[in-house]
């Protein structure tokens, strides 16, 4: 606890708050952005005169919640700020940093569930074409379309983790996520060699680097694909939408609903049953399939 519970201004809270959330072992992309929504909040109440944690109220969180939404947030956004901030001042309350919570009231909007975005054939063979001469991005684009895992495990890999001789690649465990290995089909294996040849040489073990030799991070992934969409363009699409991609093409192809569900790390079946409802229901028995080239 500080020196008086009630004189905590934003800065030493939210500097509090970021060493908490590292001790809990968060991944950095959870902590930058539970950091950055809680920035966004100070950012408010200094707008409305308030420097100190104890003179946000209820009210001044719906209020927030309202700019939001006039600033053209979607829900889902919305409510992943509305976590951070119930986050925040949950972890102030245990630390008697504050006297009362003022977001325990807060609800979250309502969210309509719309099913998952894939691309069709057309959609991924013009993204191709848009990140066709950048062999990085290309790289990141063809892993994610052929092995489904997740932008913060492909953010993550290293060197090490790849066998490109017996074509696996090995996910680390992460938090509740479980290990496991990928196979690496030859399209994904062409595209990650080409980009291996001109990765800039450095002692860094991630995979994907910038062009100063650090770690391609996650935002600054999604920020580049985004890029090649709307060269392609390809409307309302997302990164996680080749992961969906994947999945969906996967099992139209007929391979085993099980064996998808290990190859991606869903922690439950019913996850990947839901992509059924998207390609009617068909699952025959056939071999892990490439999603095809032009």
């Amino acid at each position: 606890m500080t020196q008086s519970g009630a004189t905590i201004n934003f800065s030493q809270a939210q500097n509090l708050y970021e060493q908490y959330l590292r001790s809990s072992g968060k991944a950095n992309a959870t902590i930058l952005a539970y950091t950055k929504d809680v920035e966004q909040l100070a950012e408010y109440a200094s707008d409305q005169g308030k420097e100190f944690v104890s003179e946000v109220n209820h009210e001044d969180i719906l209020q927030f919640q309202e700019l939001l939404k006039k600033r053209r947030y979607t829900d889902k956004s919305i409510s992943r700020k509305i976590n951070s901030i119930k986050s925040f001042f949950r972890f102030l309350e245990g630390e008697d940093e504050i006297q009362s919570n003022p977001a325990t009231e807060i609800s979250h909007p309502k969210i309509d569930q719309k099913p998952p975005r894939f691309l069709s054939k057309m959609e991924y063979r013009a993204l191709r074409d848009a990140c066709r001469g950048d062999s990085r991005i290309f790289a990141i684009v063809e892993l994610l379309l052929q092995t489904g895992m997740r932008i913060s495990e492909l953010a993550n890999l290293e060197i090490d983790d790849v066998d490109l001789e017996r074509g696996i690649v090995a996910i680390k465990a992460q938090k509740s996520r479980e290990a496991r290995k990928v196979p690496l089909n030859k399209a994904a294996k062409e595209a990650l060699l080409n980009y291996l040849k001109v990765r800039p040489k450095a002692r860094e073990k991630k995979i994907f680097l910038t062009k100063t030799c650090r770690p391609f991070l996650v935002r600054n992934i999604r920020s580049a694909v985004d890029h090649c969409f709307r060269l392609a363009g390809i409307q309302d699409a997302t990164l996680n939408d080749l992961r969906n991609t994947f999945i969906v093409e996967q099992l139209k192809a007929g391979t085993p609903l099980v064996y998808v569900s290990q190859l991606v790390g869903h922690k439950r079946i019913t996850t990947t049953e839901k992509y059924l409802e998207l390609i009617g229901g068909q699952n025959e028995m056939v071999p892990n399939v490439e999603i095809e080239e032009l």
